[in-house]
């Protein structure tokens, strides 16, 4: 059996967000400029500021020469340590690296550790909302020369992701739906009666928030293409906007290209029927299905 991921449902690069939010404060409040802690370390200003947004792991010399910098007192140094130890510690992904793309490696890390995650979809169900069948469907199209094997390996990773959801701290996740989605049959009706009904049951819980955007033709077009956006609890974090391609993917983090990202997603929201409306669309949308299989 596979053990997808730890318990507490809490990896690296949370952890990292974490350590390093505190060593920011703990440097802020002696008044310690950036280049001269990296100057401690024997490093540059660059290498503190990634330490401090948690996107490099922390070599534990570095962390200790930082730590008496500070003047943490012996308490906190001991637990900040063993939390650069768990920080340092390999991802509960690790399992499935030979079929993870390298460019996805750091968006689950992302993933993990946001607090907001909005989502448009023109394609498919949201891979954090799939059935097991639906996410098997969508990989045999996608992923044309994966081995069976293969295939089941992407699924136990992409049911591992969603466990997210049932943490005792689980992100926000706010998806709007293009209609095609529910009305393309991947898998044919019987998986697509499933997926829908596993909709409506996220579609209740207090931290999902679900949009559907209707075909309407008086509507100005959607987005054509799907994409994230994370946000972090960490207010020093910027927001992520993750557009996936065919075999890459972008990460941006300029406040430019969030900005314009974060506008087209607040349009589709305000041309999306509106949240109380979605679970009389995803009956309607079961009951077509029903219809066919009857």
């Amino acid at each position: 059996m596979i053990s997808v991921r730890p318990d507490d449902g809490t990896g690296p690069t949370a952890l990292r967000i974490r350590l390093g939010a505190r060593l920011r404060r703990l440097r802020k409040a002696r008044g310690i400029a950036r280049e001269t802690a990296g100057w401690e370390i024997r490093g540059s200003e660059s290498k503190i500021s990634r330490m401090e947004l948690g996107r490099v792991p922390f070599k534990e010399r570095d962390l200790e020469d930082l730590l008496t910098l500070y003047g943490v007192d012996a308490d906190e140094r001991a637990a900040l340590l063993t939390l650069g130890r768990r920080a340092n510690s390999a991802p509960w992904w690790q399992q499935f690296g030979e079929v993870i793309p390298p460019w996805f490696l750091a968006y689950l890390g992302l993933e993990e550790a946001a607090s907001l995650i909005r989502v448009y979809e023109a394609h498919s169900v949201p891979s954090l909302l799939q059935t097991g069948d639906y996410a098997r469907a969508v990989l045999r199209r996608t992923c044309v020369d994966a081995s069976p094997e293969e295939i089941e390996q992407r699924i136990a990773l992409r049911l591992g992701r969603q466990q997210v959801l049932d943490r005792a701290d689980p992100p926000q996740i706010w998806a709007v739906l293009d209609e095609a989605v529910l009305r393309r049959q991947v898998g044919g009706p019987e998986v697509m009666r499933a997926q829908v009904e596993a909709l409506i049951e996220a579609a209740v819980r207090p931290n999902v928030r679900l949009q559907i955007a209707p075909f309407d033709p008086a509507s100005p077009p959607t987005p054509g293409f799907p994409f994230t956006i994370l946000r972090f609890t960490e207010p020093e974090l910027p927001d992520v906007v993750y557009v996936e391609q065919l075999t890459s993917a972008l990460y941006l983090d300029k406040n430019g290209d969030v900005e314009q990202y974060a506008l087209t997603m607040e349009r589709a929201c305000l041309e999306a029927e509106p949240p109380d409306r979605t679970l009389d669309i995803l009956a309607a949308a079961l009951d077509g299905i029903v219809s066919v299989t009857r």
